[in-house]
């Protein structure tokens, strides 16, 4: 298996530009690329298509790389067969896995993506690399056919991942019991992940990059932290 990942938190942290804070990584992950292929179905905020390439395109633009949005072509399935790499940005989970299922993109992105090509998700994006999108933050505003994503890596993500402040009057449920709550009738392991948290995924090895921990759920068992020194390859080989 050949894949080549870099699945974010968010595209945006505290103090920083779109996609800033990653654009490092971003240079690694698409070097020697002219062009990236962009899916902006999540469309944060309901922002259009149109809009959301011509945000992500000024990003891009910093590190030497034309981004092409997909609703720019005829043929989407073409569009994901003839990429050289891909990126899919943060939003509304649910109607960007609907879409992805609407326009026929599933297998062809696990395909493309399990062979080497590169891809890159922010929030949403990440998401749907995951098992399912069960353990997303979004709204169900519209339903996709299933919850099943793209299955890149065999466990499910929470980007935006937060702890519970201390002084804070909130008694609502944390995210730590959503997950409990994911996981009375689900199995695969969840990594929730801190802003300014990413995983780089690179054939079957993966590293944890960032300046904080990642917090880690399995079923039956109390959450683990892991730093970006500790070994999380045993989440590759989740079943």
């Amino acid at each position: 298996m050949s894949r080549n990942l870099l699945l974010v938190s968010t595209s945006t942290t505290h103090g920083t530009g779109y996609l800033e804070h990653c654009e490092e990584e971003m240079k690694q992950l698409f070097e020697s690329k002219t062009t990236v292929l962009f899916i902006p179905f999540a469309r944060p905020g309901g922002i259009s298509h149109s809009a959301y390439t011509a945000k992500g395109k000024e990003a891009f633009a910093r590190i030497g790389i034309e981004l092409k949005g997909i609703h720019e072509f005829n043929d989407p399935v073409a569009a994901v067969q003839q990429a050289e790499a891909m990126f899919i940005g943060g939003g509304n989970t649910f109607l960007l896995l609907r879409q992805l299922y609407a326009q026929q993109l599933i297998k062809p992105i696990q395909e493309r993506v399990l062979k080497g090509m590169p891809y890159m998700g922010t929030s949403a994006g990440t998401n749907v690399a995951g098992r399912t999108i069960g353990t997303t933050n979004d709204m169900p505003i519209v339903f996709p056919k299933t919850f099943d994503a793209l299955q890149l890596v065999p466990f499910n993500l929470n980007p935006h991942y937060q702890d519970p402040e201390p002084d804070s009057t909130h008694m609502g449920e944390t995210r730590e019991t959503r997950i409990q709550e994911f996981h009375v009738h689900n199995t695969q392991p969840v990594v929730g992940l801190r802003e300014g948290s990413m995983l780089q995924v690179k054939g079957d090895k993966m590293k944890l990059l960032g300046p904080l921990s990642a917090r880690v759920f399995l079923q039956g068992q109390k959450p683990q932290e892991f730093k970006p020194s500790h070994d999380v390859n045993f989440l590759l080989d989740s079943v």
